[in-house]
């Protein structure tokens, strides 16, 4: 407690708290973008390291609530179906995550923040690009930027729900689906940086602070969800996912 007070400050430390009850209203809501939240919100005054470890505690309980709401046998029908996502996007997040020291961030967050807005605001505008079904080849291509992504930054999102819309997949399975892909890159990211670094005493404690704000902003968030229709749904998909997109670029710009 002591070091997280020095790193932060009591003031700065109900400020992380606030951030972790936002993030997870905007959970609950759509299903997405608690680490995106975190990690933006958080580095603008921690270090990207503090930021990163701050989010992983929340993200593995969050989603795993989230992956298990509709039960365990739904959950695994979600393992199985999106299974090739999950195995490539494993493989990148454990690699990538072992150089979250030695590699600049920015053109890893560039990358995926353009195609993510541009895809999002083409959506919004009325232009549709959707999936018929599956393919084997981009779910890998998208599972393995997602882990790539993740393993840096914490933030596998944006490509993740980019796939989903795009498969017009329904809001309730959606939701699922994003727990169940969100909550096993958590804890791979919760041992790959146990062994990067990230992840030791002091930082685990502040990540472990961060757990109940988050939880019970996830349960606000989740009352707004049962309440918007598929259409309300995708839209607030569509909005968030632009605004998370352009935090992407901005951080990769700007820093």
């Amino acid at each position: 407690m002591d070091a997280i007070l020095t790193n932060l400050g009591a003031e700065l430390f109900f400020v992380s708290l606030a951030i972790a009850v936002f993030a997870g209203v905007i959970k609950g809501m759509v299903g997405f973008g608690m680490p995106m939240v975190l990690v933006s919100g958080l580095s603008t005054f921690l270090s990207p390291e503090w930021a990163l470890a701050g989010l992983i505690l929340p993200t593995i309980v969050s989603n795993w609530f989230q992956a298990l709401r509709q039960g365990p046998r739904a959950a695994m029908n979600s393992v199985v179906r999106f299974r090739t996502f999950l195995i490539v996007g494993a493989i990148t997040l454990v690699i990538s995550a072992q150089f979250v020291r030695l590699l600049p961030q920015n053109a890893f967050l560039l990358v995926i923040g353009l195609p993510v807005t541009i895809f999002a605001a083409m959506q919004l505008l009325g232009v549709n690009l959707r999936l018929a079904r599956p393919s084997f080849r981009i779910e890998a291509v998208i599972g393995a930027i997602a882990g790539l992504i993740g393993g840096v930054s914490g933030v596998w999102g944006p490509p993740t729900v980019a796939y989903l819309t795009a498969l017009d997949t329904e809001k309730t399975e959606q939701v699922r689906v994003q727990g169940v892909i969100y909550g096993l890159g958590a804890v791979l990211l919760f041992f790959a940086h146990i062994g990067s670094g990230v992840l030791r005493g002091e930082t685990a404690l502040f990540s472990a602070m961060l757990l109940p704000p988050a939880i019970l902003g996830m349960w606000f968030g989740g009352r707004i969800h049962n309440r918007i229709d598929q259409t309300t749904f995708r839209k607030a998909t569509l909005v968030i996912l632009t605004l998370a997109g352009l935090n992407l670029i901005r951080r990769a710009l700007f820093g």
